[in-house]
């Protein structure tokens, strides 16, 4: 149950921190840069498959780690490095074969993708605490 309780609750809190992130963003950092490279409409099938693994990695290399470790400092921390280096992987490869795309578009999506990771595997850590001892 551990394992359930914590997945629903980190693609809750990050599926929550991007849906915010993206409504206020997109519109002031993403779209006055990559307007002609957007898509009108979002393709809900890759989206959903983004959302559907990514609290995976928050859960295996993050929130366990900080269950066993008893720390939520930890927990945020690898929850920080895997949302780095996962942003960082498109982010970089982006900036590198994409004309459009920008340092500073390449610099806040990585900061981002660190806060919000760290965000989400906090709170599934804290939820999961919580249901474990009651």
């Amino acid at each position: 149950m551990i394992y359930v309780t914590g997945y629903v609750t980190a693609l809750i809190a990050f599926g929550a921190i991007d849906a915010v992130w993206l409504r206020f963003m997109g519109p002031a950092l993403y779209r006055p840069t990559l307007g002609d490279i957007l898509l009108t409409d979002v393709r809900v099938a890759p989206a959903l498959v983004f959302y559907a693994i990514y609290p995976v990695g928050l859960l295996v290399f993050a929130v366990m780690p900080g269950l066993k470790s008893g720390s939520t400092v930890t927990a945020a921390g690898l929850a920080a490095l895997f949302g780095a280096l996962a942003y960082a992987t498109y982010d970089l490869t982006n900036f590198a074969t994409l004309r459009n795309w920008t340092l500073q578009i390449t610099v806040l999506d990585i900061a981002y993708g660190a806060a919000a990771s760290a965000f989400a595997a906090f709170v599934s850590l804290l939820v999961v605490r919580a249901v474990s001892n009651a």
